[in-house]
C-alpha cells in the first residue's frame, strides 16, 4: 500500500468522538538511561505498540502495555498519552493514531511476536534522535518533545542527557 498522498497531523488533545484509533504507539523510556525504545525490525524502524483488541477493553494504556510486552519484552510501569496524529489517506475516511509516553519497568528475554514470529532487537536511543531514526518527519519531532516534557516533568528523567545510543539485547 503506496503512501502517496497521505497526510498526518500531530494533535496534543484527545481523539475527538467517532474518529476511529487504528493504533497505538509508545515512546517507552528506560528511567535509568533516558533513552527511549525503538524496535529494529531488520532494519526497519518503529515504535513499540499496535491495534487495539477487544481483549483490551477500549483501553489505551492496555494496548500499549499488551503490545510493547508481545513485541519487545519489556514490561511498561506507567504510561500518559500525549495526543494523536489524525492520517489522511486518499480513498479512505480519517483515522487516528494515538502516541503515548511510558516507563520500561523490566527487559524480559526476547522471544517471537505472537503476530508474526519475528523477534525485534531493541535500538535504545534518545528522544532528540528517535524521529530521525523513525525516519516520521516533522510529526514525530513534536511527539518526541511532547514525550520529553511528560518525561522530565511526571519522572524527573534527564532526556536531554541520556547514555548513548545501544542495543538492549
Amino acid at each position: 500500500m503506496g503512501m502517496e498522498g497521505v497526510r498526518y497531523f500531530w494533535h496534543e488533545a484527545p481523539v475527538p468522538d467517532g474518529l476511529p484509533v487504528t493504533q497505538v504507539y509508545g515512546y517507552l523510556l528506560c528511567r535509568r538511561t533516558a533513552r527511549v525504545l525503538v524496535q529494529d525490525d531488520g532494519g526497519v524502524f518503529n515504535l513499540p505498540g499496535g491495534k487495539p483488541e477487544p481483549v483490551d477493553g477500549g483501553d489505551l494504556v492496555r494496548t500499549l502495555v499488551r503490545e510493547a510486552f508481545e513485541e519487545n519484552q519489556v514490561v511498561v510501569t506507567e504510561a500518559v498519552y500525549l495526543g494523536y496524529q489524525q492520517v489522511y489517506r486518499p480513498g479512505r475516511a480519517p483515522y487516528a493514531q494515538v502516541r503515548m509516553v511510558g516507563v520500561i519497568g523490566s527487559f524480559e528475554e526476547r522471544a517471537p511476536d505472537p503476530d508474526g514470529g519475528r523477534v525485534y532487537r531493541r535500538l535504545m536511543t534518545s528522544l532528540a534522535l528517535a524521529p530521525q531514526v523513525l525516519g516520521w518527519g516533522e510529526p514525530a519531532v513534536a511527539q518526541a518533545e511532547a514525550a520529553a516534557r511528560v518525561a522530565e516533568a511526571w519522572w524527573g528523567m534527564a532526556v536531554q542527557a541520556p547514555a548513548a545510543a545501544g542495543y538492549q539485547d
